[in-house]
């Protein structure tokens, strides 16, 4: 189960985590015990980055090192992350950035990724028929690739809400969690909040991170507050010009604006 009370706690990454965590060096709890997209998709303080021309997982590893004074800390404004994680799902792993030259590899844009389209389906049967073994499967199908057990399992025998994946309701939730993990960074996320008319309950909580300053790891792992977002009904829908407006008396604005 994971302690998210205890998320901010230090640990020092042992053996077992060394293909995640560079072996010996403190980090915060919430950074061990995660799925593997969680690895795949986040660079952070102290997590290993595959690549960067080293590919042989049984020699050492590439890890990013964040704190003050270290290779991945705030050299200037374009060059780091305001938060200490790093969109590494984005970056193709056989790029390789020296001191002088770099040489960049890209990876295709997807109009639609298959598993996007797996995952709208399963959430249009549930909400058409509840949780059904379609449902399930084409979910489960994301779940797999991705080396993780089947919806049924894992909430079953690991959840503290072993029933929540047979309600509708439920298994909502579960889907929206599997969308915001499977498509992180590939521009989904401000649809579908709209979509399921979250945004004014995400969209207001403020934007977090470490205290990037900081240069030992009891002071790094400080949360801190980076931006306070805003977010109001009005905000689902654009304002239409008022050009169109005038050129249409019977157009109305959209609500707020």
């Amino acid at each position: 189960e994971f302690d998210y009370a205890g998320r901010f706690k230090l640990r020092s990454a042992t053996a077992p985590y060394k293909r995640y965590l560079q072996e010996g060096y403190v980090t915060a709890s919430l950074n061990f015990d995660r799925e593997p997209r969680f690895y795949a998709d986040l660079g952070f303080d102290g997590g290993i980055w595959y690549g960067q021309g080293q590919f042989d997982d049984t020699k050492s590893l590439f890890f990013v090192s964040a704190k003050k004074g270290q290779p991945a800390t705030a050299q200037n404004e374009s060059s780091y992350s305001v938060t200490g994680y790093w969109p590494k799902k984005l970056v193709n792993f056989n790029n390789v950035i020296g001191e002088t030259t770099y040489t960049v590899q890209t990876y295709p844009w997807p109009m639609i990724r298959l598993a996007n389209l797996y995952l709208l389906y399963a959430e249009a049967e549930n909400e058409v028929s509840g949780p059904t073994g379609q449902v399930y499967h084409y979910t489960n199908l994301v779940r797999e690739r991705a080396g993780l057990f089947s919806v049924e399992d894992s909430w079953s025998n690991y959840s503290t809400n072993p029933t929540k994946y047979t309600t509708k309701d439920g298994m909502r939730e579960i889907l929206h969690q599997e969308r915001l993990i499977e498509l992180a960074f590939e521009g989904q996320r401000f649809w579908d909040l709209r979509r399921w008319k979250k945004a004014g309950e995400e969209l207001n909580k403020p934007i977090t991170g470490w205290d990037l300053i900081q240069e030992d790891a009891p002071s790094y792992y400080r949360e801190r507050v980076i931006y306070n977002q805003t977010f109001t009904s009005r905000d689902y829908l654009w304002p239409l010009p008022e050009s169109e407006l005038l050129s249409n008396k019977r157009m109305n604005q959209n609500p707020g604006w």
